[in-house]
């Protein structure tokens, strides 16, 4: 079953490239398409993983080109370039500037809490998710959540992390990404049994359930920590 999630990224990056197609400097177009291949491998749906991974990172960085002082352009690429393997410190610096230069700007402390996630820096990250919570009270929270609720798993705060995962879900059932945490989080309680019951609802959502790398994760030991969790979720060898 394809999401309807999945199936609005398809129709997104379809339009914006087309709109690159008559303008091939736009960069919002680009920032976003490049947004929309990272996120179709990262759930998994990707008919192309590689061929998309190189894209989103040529769009990406075709808009930093044009960025200027655009927070967004200068957010939206750091978060797929740090995704599809870019240094992560200079790809937090990026959204850095763009919090410098609007300090408001709700999606960028939010890209911010996920690449502190990414680096090692789950107490940051919380702090950043929580700023962008608060800056934006009305928009939808569970991204937001997801970030916090990863930040405690990497902390080994599972007690802490499945609420709010399981509150990201509720918010958005169609996104594949809480459901591997929470999954990950019950295996590590010991709760195979609802981490079993998590894997057979995230089946139904992407056929990938546990990632061959998970390499956006640049810390080892939280790599692993993720990696482990989802393979004894899974009943795979870990």
């Amino acid at each position: 079953m394809v999401s309807s999630s999945v199936k609005q990224a398809v129709e997104a990056l379809r339009l914006l490239e087309q709109a690159i197609a008559r303008d091939p400097r736009y960069g919002r177009a680009l920032a976003w398409a490049a947004f929309c291949c990272y996120r179709l491998v990262l759930d998994g749906l990707s008919e192309d993983p590689q061929a998309d991974r190189l894209k989103g990172a040529d769009f990406a960085r075709r808009a930093l080109e044009v960025a200027g002082a655009d927070p967004g352009m200068l957010a939206n690429s750091a978060f797929a370039l740090s995704y599809f393997g870019e240094d992560i410190g200079a790809m937090m610096a990026l959204v850095d500037r763009a919090l410098a230069f609007n300090p408001n700007f709700a999606r960028g402390w939010f890209i911010s809490g996920n690449l502190r996630n990414w680096a090692g820096l789950p107490d940051i990250a919380i702090e950043h998710a929580e700023a962008s919570l608060r800056l934006s009270p009305r928009a939808r929270i569970g991204p937001s959540l997801l970030v916090i609720g990863i930040a405690h798993f990497l902390s080994r705060r599972f007690d802490e992390a499945v609420p709010k995962i399981l509150l990201a879900i509720q918010e958005h059932p169609g996104n594949p990404a809480p459901y591997r945490f929470l999954a990950a989080c019950y295996a590590h309680m010991d709760r195979l049994d609802d981490a079993r019951e998590v894997i057979r609802q995230l089946r139904t959502i992407t056929p990938l359930v546990v990632s061959s790398s998970a390499t956006q994760w640049r810390n080892p030991e939280h790599r692993e920590l993720f990696l482990s969790g989802l393979r004894l979720a899974a009943g795979e060898p870990t």
